[in-house]
């Protein structure tokens, strides 16, 4: 694994110094959309709305629609002179995990200690399990400040960052304030069929039935040859384009030459004709003379 973020645990006076790598990786099938008649990748452009014109990368800048809206610009350099945390992991405080409702959390991050703070990293993973709390803090990931939690799995301390309050809603579905009646038999008979079925938690118990089909489905078609070359027609393209540019470079060479023996012929034309005006003055110089 490759580290996304390095900096440290901090508390007090003291900090851990640690790197983060990403706990998750997503495996989502990358389908794309292509053009049905040669399987070319369909490309998305950066058209402005305003004018319609595709806009390169330097003219793009960040902006703010505000009510009404106008556009506030900013820049790159007006965005990091923001105040951000340092590259610290601050500790803010701790809680028994049962109350932080897993719905608060965001991505998963495994902190892996720098050698020099191996003993103060395990020290604070023991403290954490046989606590069971986990610490509420505060860090700087990606140019944006986020809460988090720091947990413990499989003795390795996990960042798990947190949504603020005002991005978890609230539900607000009818059925929450009707009454509905739960008669105390089928209650029990509920909890037992639950209780019958509990077991240990295995994820491998629980395969990806779909991306197995999926795979099995696009195998059989590039078993049956069911399948296009989109780089041919780029291929194609590239010959015409190539033998367009040979054919302009030997016509450029052509009314190169065509110029040169045009500029010869004109300075050979007024070579002779200077050396016969000379001829003539130096003959008519004879005859007076004489």
């Amino acid at each position: 694994m490759r580290a996304m973020w390095m900096g440290t645990i901090g508390f007090g006076s003291y900090a851990i110094p640690v790197k983060a790598y990403s706990a998750t990786e997503d495996r989502e099938i990358p389908l794309h959309q292509v053009h049905e008649a040669d399987g070319g990748r369909i490309r998305v452009k950066r058209v402005c709305e305003v004018d319609g014109a595709e806009v390169p990368p330097e003219e793009m800048v960040r902006g703010y629609v505000v009510p009404g809206g106008d556009v506030v610009l900013l820049s790159d350099h007006e965005l990091a002179s923001l105040p951000m945390p340092g590259r610290t992991i601050a500790i803010r405080g701790f809680a028994p995990q049962a109350d932080v409702d897993p719905i608060w959390f965001a991505k998963s991050y495994y902190l892996e200690p720098e050698p020099a703070g191996t003993k103060p990293y395990v020290l604070f993973s023991e403290a954490l399990q046989q606590s069971g709390r986990i610490a509420l803090v505060t860090v700087a990931l990606r140019r944006r400040e986020t809460l988090g939690a720091l947990r413990v799995r499989d003795q390795v301390i996990v960042l798990e960052t947190m949504l603020w309050p005002d991005e978890v809603r609230t539900p607000d579905f009818p059925f929450r304030h009707a009454d509905v009646d739960i008669r105390p038999g089928e209650l029990r008979r509920a909890v037992n069929l639950v209780e019958e079925l509990t077991g240990e938690f295995d994820p491998g118990r629980y395969p990806d039935r779909y991306r197995e089909a999926f795979q099995a489905l696009v195998q059989a078609k590039i078993d049956g040859a069911e399948v296009v070359q989109p780089t041919a027609a780029e291929q194609a393209e590239g010959v015409t384009r190539l033998l367009a540019a040979l054919q302009e470079s030997a016509s450029e060479a052509e009314d190169a030459r065509t110029a040169a023996v045009t500029k010869a012929k004109a300075a050979a034309s007024r070579a002779a004709k200077a050396r016969t005006t000379a001829k003539r003055a130096a003959s008519r110089g004879r005859t007076k003379t004489s």
